[in-house]
């Protein structure tokens, strides 16, 4: 793969703060330091301040009069490292206990019911030295949500109640995860860690950690939860970003009146001055088995916390350069041997005082018997860092690709800015808080030789990864069960990679030509048109187009589809185009790699209908990389070789779909159930037994030969210069592949069955891997349309948050808890989809019930609160993207859906303001209610039948239905029918028809559409 983004690798500033005004006091009551000028990118509009209230609490204050959504998030820089030794998980479950009630706010689910009655949602993390808490509203209701989560801070409840019921939540999450790889990995590098660190700690917690061990021993748990939340949720250790329409000043004045009560208790923020891999823990080789088909290589080394240096990261230096991807580096080296698919080397944090550096190999069938030369040419590699010395130019590359990256930064969402930049308030100072990320201004080569020093064989730790290993591997981790043997490194290996000398095929890269020089914006060449146009029209393309007059940066994104009857036609056709699109972003890896360190990035993507080429980032070169693509696309060969090493990942890919999520499964199952085709896993699977290089190499040139090119070229551009983009593509694919226009009666689309009124359908299939099962409970709606697509949207507005707080924190049927709108080929319903340990035929008796409680709340819902419903879904639906390449694919799933409709939000929502609380109660009884007419329901289940799972054949008895004490009845509900055969299934069912276009249009019609 590549370099850690910069981002997460380092931390690094800004090079002239001279200009800064800084001001020691302030007329504000509660204020101790105020900063005025933060340095923020010149095309940022944004105002910003930063302060530090009396109680030692950091502040960023973000006024954006043109925000349709404000922000806060409070990161206490305290985390799951500072558990108590008998109470593993206790930062966690505290994290999860704060949203449910306070002294001012009392109702267990008041915080996350304001914000769905006001367009907005809110989450939280715990890591290993910091927690963080965030959230997004509708502006109008931003300071009644800051009252609300202000309250986390200042009187949480704890109650006995919500305590013993959310540690089963806590519980569901960490079961959610034990046959996962990264969590099992994450926890192995923990258990192996000095065991007297903190590092070592089981960190997410279970029932086990938090419930039945504390009994045991006497430890009241709510009592722990409260003595933890006073000793360390301390003002001085906080920070707070908040975001808003506001002016600073109303922003200060409101964040003083919330925050300034939260107490300082003085704390010091823990620092870890040892690391957890001491000379016990390192020179060690792990073999570990995986619960997918995986193998990798991990390669990790001790090194002291750079945060310090983040004016020179010299981690991200030395990342840029070991995980480089181009002509004369390791990835290229290592790949021409066939031994590893993708690298990906740098920086990865730690906690307060120590962090790593790690380089990470997806390894090939041959890789897996080389990994002691994988391991040399990496020394080798550092040795030839080291005989070159450090080089100013490739610092002062890094310094300027970053520094153009910050001025022309996308904007973010508000909810994700305010969280990150919480986070980072802990690591820089105030006024270079936004930009410390971003500018280096400090080469100082002898930083980078200090982390050079660390990354000796002396230091090494490595893990391989990988099924083959099984027998090898003896001991097994406490907490997920992965089995590992962890063994010391030969004297004799260490001494060879200490004399691993240099390779002369290694090399450092030459300078990058990708490079932007051009960053001019195009004159508006028609005011007033706000929707992408046809700008071309022929039988071969169709060409939209739409000039930026939003984000105004010198970037744009160009989509085209190569649409082929071909791409989808049977398990075979299906397989060679997933090949033809692996093998070719493999073979363009060292020439794209400098265009994506440059901010120009490509994808190629095989989809059911053809293949879909995005390229995307600055303008300026463009269209030298769309001609390349497309002049290595005409004329690509098949290297034998890449061939089967890229197959051998394909196939085991297809078999590693039995290890994934219960909730992917019914997903998954869903669309293969409804869908007019569909492959299974095995079907795909099986035909790849015919998946050989001469069949890729005649499937090619047979794709490409008869092709229909759909096109959006949306940025800073013009007509002319999206033209010219089109011309490439056509030309190329005319004049090389001799491509020829497809008939208009070949264009057609995948169309969905629709089900019968008044059924009621069961799938049900098995996953062998995790311990949860998973339920989705679909309703089939019907076509969409704009009355219909607004109903339903507004019916799950009203249902969501109850459907949460009901099915996941009062009856705790699992972590995975969501309700929403489920579309596909122009049909749509409402879904359920609930994952946990329970039987799905009880999951399905519980989503009954909630839906008949749901219908007679309906019934009484206040014209008050149906309004709030109606602006929330309103709210959220007017927000408009961010960043330019959003707005682009909503257009784009416009275009490939064939509909057309640009303008589709204002126009839905201008719709959804004529609703009443009648329609919705009327369309909930025509098509959900247990009673309905047009009820069309669809069951999907996956049930656990690995130990301990709700199929687990050593269960006693069959599963029940019958609610837990105190909970309600679901309705009486007709017998279901069983599906046992998918496509005896399909046989009786009509489809729906195609959607039309929303207008039709022509070339000049622009879009009305």
């Amino acid at each position: 793969m590549r370099r850690l983004p910069l981002q997460d690798l380092a931390y690094i500033p800004y090079s002239s703060l001279s200009s800064l005004f800084w001001s020691l006091s302030t007329a504000s009551m509660g204020v101790k330091e105020q900063v005025d000028s933060v340095v923020k990118s010149e095309e940022d509009l944004r105002q910003y301040r930063a302060l530090v209230l009396e109680n030692n609490l950091k502040v960023l204050l973000i006024s954006d009069p043109k925000t349709d959504k404000s922000a806060a998030a409070l990161d206490v820089h305290i985390g799951s490292m500072s558990d108590p030794r008998e109470l593993p998980g206790l930062a966690h479950f505290c994290e999860h206990m704060l949203f449910m009630g306070t002294e001012k706010y009392p109702c267990e689910n008041e915080y996350n019911k304001y914000l769905a009655e006001h367009g907005g949602s809110s989450n939280a993390y715990t890591a290993a030295d910091h927690t963080n808490y965030y959230f997004d509203v509708a502006p109008e209701a931003f300071p009644g949500a800051l009252d609300r989560f202000a309250q986390f801070f200042l009187t949480p409840l704890f109650t006995e109640s919500a305590v013993d019921r959310e540690v089963n939540a806590v519980n569901s999450e960490h079961e959610k995860n034990l046959q996962n790889d990264y969590w099992r990995l994450t926890q192995l590098e923990k258990a192996t860690a000095d065991p007297n660190h903190d590092f070592s700690k089981f960190n997410t917690g279970n029932k086990e950690t938090l419930d039945a061990i504390p009994k045991e021993k006497g430890i009241n748990v709510r009592d722990a939860l409260l003595d933890f939340h006073k000793k360390w949720y301390s003002s001085n250790i906080m920070a707070l970003s908040v975001l808003g329409k506001e002016s600073l000043e109303e922003l200060q004045a409101m964040v003083l009146e919330l925050f300034s009560e939260v107490e300082n208790k003085n704390v010091t923020v823990p620092e870890w001055k040892s690391h957890p891999f001491g000379p016990e823990q390192c020179r060690k080789y792990g073999q570990v088995v995986p619960v997918k088909d995986i193998r990798n290589l991990y390669i990790t080394f001790p090194i002291p916390d750079l945060h310090p240096h983040y004016k020179t990261a010299p981690g991200h230096y030395l990342g840029h350069l070991i995980g480089h991807e181009g002509p004369g580096s390791l990835l290229s080296y290592l790949k021409g041997c066939g031994w590893v698919n993708s690298l990906v080397g740098g920086q990865k944090s730690g906690a307060k005082g120590f962090a790593f550096f790690v380089v990470n190999v997806d390894l090939t069938e041959e890789g897996i018997e080389h990994v002691q030369d994988i391991v040399t040419a990496v020394f080798q590699y550092l040795n030839l860092l080291r005989r070159e010395g450090s080089q100013e130019w490739v610092f002062e590359e890094c310094k300027d690709l970053s520094a153009m990256t910050f001025r022309f930064k996308d904007k973010e969402r508000p909810q994700s800015y305010t969280c990150a930049l919480a986070e980072q308030l802990h690591y820089y100072p105030l006024e270079e808080v936004l930009c410390g990320g971003y500018l280096l201004s400090e080469y100082q080569p002898h930083l980078i030789d200090m982390v050079l020093t660390h990354l000796l064989p002396i230091n090494i730790r490595i893990a391989v990864v990988g099924k083959a290993l099984a027998e090898k591997a003896t001991d097994v981790e406490k907490w997920y069960g992965t089995q590992y043997k962890m063994d010391d490194i030969e004297p004799e290996r260490l001494e060879e990679w200490e004399k691993a000398g240099f390779n002369e095929l290694l090399k450092l890269p030459t300078k990058n030509e990708f490079v932007p020089t051009n960053f001019e914006l195009f004159k508006d060449e028609k005011k007033g048109n706000t929707l992408p146009e046809m700008i071309s029209e022929s039988p071969l393309a169709r060409v939209w187009f739409k000039q930026d007059d939003e984000f105004k940066l010198p970037k744009s994104v160009v989509y085209a589809e190569l649409f082929s009857p071909l791409a989808y036609l049977d398990p075979h056709h299906t397989n060679l185009l997933h090949m033809f699109a692996q093998l070719f972003r493999d073979a363009l890896t060292e020439y794209t790699y400098a265009a994506e360190l440059a901010g120009l990035v490509y994808s190629l993507s095989n989809t059911k209908y053809g293949l879909t080429l995005n390229v995307k980032g600055y303008n300026d070169k463009q269209h030298v990389l769309l001609e390349k693509v497309m002049e290595r696309m005409t004329s690509f060969t098949v290297d034998p070789k890449r061939f089967e090493i890229l197959k051998d990942a394909y196939v085991r890919a297809l078999r590693n779909f039995r290890a994934d999520q219960p909730h992917q499964h019914v997903v998954f199952y869903t669309s293969l159930l409804l869908a007019e085709h569909g492959w299974t896993k095995e079907e795909l699977l099986n035909a790849t037994s015919e998946l050989t290089v001469e069949a890729l190499e005649a499937f090619i040139p047979r794709f490409l030969s008869n092709l229909h090119i759909e096109m959006l070229v949306h940025g800073n551009a013009t007509r002319d210069s999206a033209m010219h983009m089109s011309t490439i593509i056509q030309k190329h694919l005319t004049e090389k592949a001799h491509t020829k226009p497809l008939l208009n009666s070949q264009l057609t689309r995948q169309r969905e069955y629709q089900l019968k009124d008044g059924s009621s359908l069961v799938y049900q299939a098995e996953n062998a891997v995790h311990r949860d099962s998973a339920i989705e409970t679909f309703f089939q709606c019907g076509m969409q349309g704009t009355h219909q697509n607004m109903l339903l949207e507004l019916l799950c507005q009203i249902f969501a948050e109850p459907a949460f707080d009901e099915l996941r924190t009062k009856e705790q049927l699992g972590y995975i808890v969501w309700c929403g709108v489920r579309r596909a080929n122009g049909t749509q319903g409402l879904r359920i989809i609930v994952q946990g340990d329970r039987h799905p035929q009880y999951l399905d008796s519980r989503i009954e019930a909630f839906l008949h409680k749901m219908g007679e709340r309906l019934d009484s819902i206040s014209d008050e609160e149906f309004m709030r419903h109606r602006d929330a879904l309103a709210s959220r639906r007017l927000e408009r993207p961010k960043k330019l390449a959003h707005l682009t694919s909503i257009w784009w799933a416009e275009i490939t859906s064939n509909q057309y409709n640009f303008d589709r939000d204002t126009i839905e929502v201008a719709h959804l303001k004529t609703l009443t609380k009648q329609n919705v109660v009327d369309f909930y009884k025509a098509c959900i209610a247990s009673f309905a007419e047009e009820r069309k329901k669809l069951s999907v289940q996956v049930v656990s039948v690995s130990p301990g799972g709700a199929g687990d054949v050593e269960r006693s008895g069959e599963p029940s239905t019958q609610p837990d004490d105190g909970l309600s009845q679901p309705p009486p509900l007709p017998e279901a029918e069983h599906i046992s055969d998918i496509s005896e299934f399909k046989q009786g069912l009509p489809l729906y028809p195609l959607m039309r276009p929303f207008t039709p249009f022509t070339k000049t019609s622009k879009s009305k559409l």
